[in-house]
């Protein structure tokens, strides 16, 4: 087997493998803890993937989970900004690309986050760890 390498830039943290330009191939999604960004690599169906697109997130980004949160059958991507204290929401548009976060507060160092509908509304909940809080923090959708 052969590496290939795609630069991220600095300290990619987590990353998700999932299709989120609805093509039915894998791309890759990294965030980058150093650079407070994540980076979208599409999957050109060769074995090959694009050059990165990268979008803004918090400070130090350490979580990640790449799952519909609007209900369009797009997934969109959920960062836990540990230094920002927030999670940020980045909506899929459909193509493969996503729009500004959008932060919700959280406690103090969120760093693991999980989407699941824990109250059976049928909308995703996200639910954060916040370490140096000391707690988990659920943000319930509206």
């Amino acid at each position: 087997m052969e590496q290939t390498t795609y630069p991220t830039g600095a300290e990619p943290w987590a990353m998700v493998v999932v299709d989120v330009n609805g093509d039915s191939k894998p791309d890759i999604t990294v965030i980058n803890w150093n650079r407070d960004n994540v980076s979208v690599f599409l999957n050109t169906g060769n074995g090959t993937f694009t050059e990165k697109t990268t979008y803004a997130t918090g400070s130090r980004p350490i979580g990640l989970v790449v799952v519909d949160v609007d209900s369009d059958s797009k997934p969109d991507i959920i960062v836990a900004n540990g230094a920002s204290r927030n999670i940020g929401v980045l909506l899929n548009t459909g193509n493969g690309t996503f729009t500004a976060q959008t932060t919700y507060p959280t406690g103090f160092g969120p760093s693991n986050v999980a989407v699941v509908d824990v109250n059976s509304d049928n909308k995703p909940d996200i639910i954060v760890t916040n370490s140096n809080s000391g707690n988990v923090g659920v943000l319930l959708a509206c």
